[in-house]
């Protein structure tokens, strides 16, 4: 199968004016003890700090940020909010934490990544309910509805996406789950029997998965994917799944990332 190519509504434009991105480091979590992180804000050029902006989330930050990696969300915000494709989001981007004194070279290897990212607690969402959104609030002006808040995320980010807004439907009701890690890493793989038996919660969710994705002691991630599909279809959830061919990388997620955004914020 051909690689997945990114379009053009994930390049810059001429004309299309640039958002703005602010780096910051997050040191004092209560709910994370210890830990140390570096996040960025994307603010586009549309943003009135007069009306309450709508939030999107990132897990992995530092991938999605990225100008010439695999999804290059910023290009893409700026694309379709000038489009009038999409809201005006203010972009939120967290790596995680790292149980250290200094931040590690690498933030795929931060020591914390799989306990934030992997426990079905509300930790995560208190993380970012408690600490993170309050911080940036300070200087932007942050909606408070929960259909007006999204997070994303990709592998253990991916199911933690779900997590936030399982955990707290009240504040995150858009979910982007890419090769999302619905497997036994931390017990991940009971979310479909949860979602059959549960009162369904107000979600909206895309879920990008690829049928060669991984197998191993954790469990198989295509087959993981395809159990959350069947739980959410039964329980009538407003969700979409995109299957590929690809494997453990950002690759599909990233091609398709402009038409996930216009379907999650239709």
């Amino acid at each position: 199968m051909p690689e997945p190519v990114l379009g053009p509504d994930s390049m810059p434009k001429e004309g299309v004016p640039k958002g703005t991105v602010t780096s910051h480091v997050w040191k004092d979590s209560k709910v994370f003890p210890g830990t140390i992180r570096e996040y960025h804000v994307y603010t586009p050029v549309q943003y009135d700090a007069a009306k309450p902006c709508a939030v999107m989330v990132f897990q992995d930050g530092h991938s999605y940020l990225n100008p010439t990696g695999e999804c290059r969300a910023t290009a893409v915000f700026d694309n379709l909010i000038h489009a009038k494709e999409i809201p005006p989001v203010i972009g939120i981007f967290i790596n995680p934490g790292h149980l250290a004194a200094e931040l590690p070279k690498e933030p795929w290897k931060s020591s914390n990544r799989s306990v934030e990212y992997d426990t079905l607690s509300d930790a995560y969402a208190r993380f970012l309910l408690e600490e993170i959104l309050p911080e940036v609030a300070k200087a932007k002006n942050l909606t408070t509805d929960p259909e007006q808040r999204a997070i994303c995320g990709m592998s253990s980010g991916g199911i933690c996406a779900w997590t936030v807004a399982w955990q707290r439907p009240d504040a995150f009701r858009k979910v982007v789950s890419q090769i999302g890690s619905f497997t036994n890493i931390r017990g991940g793989d009971v979310y479909p029997g949860m979602i059959r038996k549960a009162e369904k919660k107000p979600i909206r969710a895309f879920f990008q998965e690829g049928i060669e994705d991984l197998d191993n002691p954790h469990g198989s991630w295509p087959l993981g994917n395809l159990q959350m599909q069947a739980a959410l279809k039964f329980a009538g959830y407003d969700h979409r799944f995109v299957w590929g061919h690809g494997q453990h990388s950002g690759k599909h997620g990233g091609a398709i990332f402009p038409g996930t955004l216009r379907w999650l914020w239709r």
